[in-house]
């Protein structure tokens, strides 16, 4: 198991992100479903817990075996998927990640957001305290993104947005912006496979780095967009991409997915 604690600061409030969180997630997962690869959203619809309160329920199926390294792909199915089951009670969620094909692979997330630039120390004493993990602070601004993901117009470096007046962030931006808010993510990962642990949760780590900077990168150069959206607003938007992209998607896959899982019951 590898534990890590992920500090992503933005130029925006606690509020304003609730909006931006939910239209950036709908916008990037249409975007990235492409060759019937990409997300296929299975539910979504309010959920109550009775210590969180009123939430959203969402499961999706993440498909990406195109995007795995050479030693993964040479291991799964070809039609490879993720399922990813969110709880949003935001400012707090929880996301699991798991996969039929692989029983002992797991990703377990809690998010809080708070209006501060990451200096809460203690955020997750309570979830985690007995557990070492590596703080790590992601800049939207100024740390390197993969080449392939790169667009001048989502640089916060180079961005200004015409709505609010933020953008165009340099080197130490938050020591000095308001507002700012951080988002928190507690990282598990586990996959316990004897000889490919360390390197299995790594990786994973590393996607999960990169997947972190990118969304929020993208949640910040399209506030234009969703800056005077309602909730109501972007849960319809929310629900028109999910159909879009269901389309793109499921189109190569509702022949295959039965198939996958009678692989997935016969491995184990």
């Amino acid at each position: 198991m590898l534990l890590k604690e992920y500090r992503i600061c933005m130029p925006l409030t606690v509020d304003e992100y609730k909006i931006g969180q939910l239209y950036m997630i709908s916008k990037h997962s249409h975007e990235q479903s492409d060759r019937g690869e990409g997300v296929e959203v299975v539910q979504n619809e309010p959920f109550e817990d009775p210590h969180h309160g009123n939430g959203q329920f969402t499961e999706k199926r993440v498909y990406l075996n195109s995007k795995l390294p050479s030693w993964a792909r040479a291991v799964v199915p070809k039609i490879f998927y993720v399922t990813e089951k969110a709880w949003n009670y935001y400012p707090y969620t929880i996301t699991e990640y798991t996969c039929s094909f692989l029983p002992k692979f797991s990703i377990h997330i809690e998010t809080k957001y708070e209006d501060n630039k990451g200096s809460n120390d203690s955020i997750f004493d309570s979830e985690a305290k007995d557990l070492e993990r590596e703080v790590c602070f992601i800049d939207i601004a100024c740390d390197e993104i993969p080449e392939r993901y790169y667009k001048e117009s989502e640089d916060p470096k180079h961005f200004k947005s015409e709505k609010t007046g933020r953008g165009q962030l340099r080197e130490g931006w938050r020591d000095s912006h308001q507002p700012i808010m951080c988002s928190y993510k507690l990282v598990t990962v586990k996959f316990e496979v004897w000889g490919l642990q360390t390197r299995v949760e790594q990786f994973v780590h590393k996607v999960v780095r990169d997947i972190l900077l990118i969304g929020h990168r993208q949640a910040f150069a399209w506030v234009d967009e969703w800056y005077d959206m309602t909730m109501d607003d972007v849960r319809e938007y929310e629900k028109n991409m999910h159909e879009q992209t269901n389309i793109k998607v499921c189109n190569q896959h509702s022949s295959t997915v039965d198939d996958i899982e009678s692989q997935a019951q016969t491995s184990t």
